[in-house]
């Protein structure tokens, strides 16, 4: 390490960054720029697994990077804020697992720049004891949903719990169940969406499809179609960032609501909707302590429904 590094940082690379660059995935997860991330890199001062790692070296989801950074570069603790979260519902408890549904407006773990209330700090209000697998702002948490989407997230209680669940999602043999209105009529009305989804080269925040991405598999069926939108029923191969929402956008058929997608906001307003039209309403997955396969449900909360209704 050299002279000037003031402190070690340490995370385990999360989902989202599956195949990044190391300085890619540094300048993510610590806030720093990736020229500074390239040169930490460079100059030996990272490593993963605890092994010194270059900076166009990709790294996987689960992987330990550890890097030492100068005071002036290092990003602010995220810390876990143990407060109720309204309308979070517990769905199934066990020692091994809690089966959380996840009102809109709450993420799934503190990260930086987000305020709000969080399924992790939700859990902490009300005594639940999670795994300590993980990074320390996201322990417990398996799999995320996005702020703006509803629905069943499954989070660990016990560390063999975590580590039994990473590994089903990473095998994709969880059943992850959406339902999502979108724009128009699907064609054809059964199908599977194979595209490929990176970040976005100009909105750090987005995710398109692109030749270079990350395999991204989408299965979809129309449910009930309307005249302006359709009701479709997904099961997610892979469990890419916002997935759901780039592959339809990509197909011209936004979530209806999901305007950073390109979603007709006159739609939107006739609908009353304030987010995408995107709902988790089922799991289904081995449970880690019985090997017992479960299945877990959620209702359409009230803004979903009451669009379906006006439609």
């Amino acid at each position: 390490m050299s002279d000037s590094l003031t402190s070690a940082r340490t995370l385990f690379v999360p989902d989202g960054l599956e195949g990044e660059r190391v300085d890619a995935a540094l300048a993510r997860l610590f806030g720093v720029s990736r020229t500074k991330a390239a040169d930490l890199a460079t100059a030996g001062d990272v490593q993963v697994n605890h092994k010194p790692a270059g900076k166009s070296d990709r790294v996987s989801a689960g992987d330990l990077l550890e890097v030492a950074l100068p005071a002036s570069e290092q990003s602010p603790t995220l810390k876990v804020i143990a407060e109720p979260v309204p309308g979070m519902t517990i769905i199934h408890d066990d020692d091994d697992l809690v089966v959380v549904d996840k009102p809109v407006g709450v993420a799934a773990h503190p990260s930086v720049g987000w305020t709000g209330p969080t399924v992790v700090g939700g859990l902490a209000a009300a005594g639940y004891r999670i795994a300590t697998s993980g990074a320390s702002e996201r322990q417990g948490i398996v799999s995320r949903l996005d702020v703006g989407t509803s629905g069943l997230m499954v989070v660990a209680k016990s560390e063999y719990a975590y580590s039994v669940l990473k590994q089903a999602f990473r095998s994709r043999s969880v059943d992850k169940k959406y339902h999502a209105l979108v724009q128009g009529l699907p064609d054809p009305v059964v199908g599977t969406i194979d595209a490929p989804i990176g970040r976005h080269p100009n909105h750090d925040y987005k995710f398109a499809v692109m030749e270079k991405g990350k395999p991204s598999v989408t299965h979809y069926e129309v449910i009930e179609a309307f005249r302006a939108a359709s009701l479709l029923d997904i099961h997610l191969e892979t469990g890419r960032t916002h997935q759901i929402r780039v592959h339809f956008s990509a197909l011209h058929h936004p979530c209806a609501g999901d305007l950073t997608y390109g979603a007709d906001p006159r739609l939107a307003a006739r609908l009353g909707l304030e987010r995408q039209w995107l709902h988790a309403v089922g799991l289904g997955f081995d449970h880690p302590g019985t090997g017992k396969y479960v299945t877990f449900e959620s209702p359409y909360p009230a803004d979903l429904a009451q669009a379906l209704d006006r439609l």
